[in-house]
């Protein structure tokens, strides 16, 4: 499971350093695709695989379907940790994201997210006051 927010960067060749925290989790390749919200996704191998499974299921016939699969699997690129826990990030993605040097790394569950660092504050702020109306409102949601 990934959790807790890590402040990187990112160099001008693209690489970024994977949390210490993260890596195990993620193992030497993982799937980084585009997210929703304009951020990145980062999925272990394992994961990729089952959420490759439900998407295939999707019906072809559906105009939804078809738009997502491809949005989702379009941006997708396997990822390797170099000696130093780096990644390269592709240019499409950095560019969809908006990331260039100041990024947020952040764990989700089963995947980690990377954020433009103006982004994420952006979206922060946003959520923040809205956070007890959304757990309100999502049935069967008790912490």
């Amino acid at each position: 499971m990934f959790m807790g927010e890590y402040q990187h960067t990112i160099d001008s060749k693209g690489r970024m350093i994977v949390p210490a925290k993260f890596r195990e989790g993620l193992g030497d390749q993982f799937v980084l695709t585009r997210g929703l919200d304009q951020c990145l996704f980062g999925y272990p191998m394992s994961e990729w695989k089952l959420i490759e499974e439900k998407l295939k299921a999707l019906p072809l016939t559906k105009k939804d379907a078809r738009a997502f699969t491809r949005f989702f699997f379009s941006g997708a690129t396997e990822c390797e940790l170099d000696k130093q826990g780096r990644i390269n990030i592709a240019s499409p993605l950095l560019s969809y994201a908006k990331l260039e040097k100041e990024c947020v790394v952040i764990g989700v569950s089963n995947r980690i997210e990377l954020w433009s660092k103006e982004i994420w504050e952006q979206y922060v702020e946003e959520q923040e006051d809205s956070f007890a109306e959304i757990a309100e409102n999502m049935i069967g949601f008790d912490i």
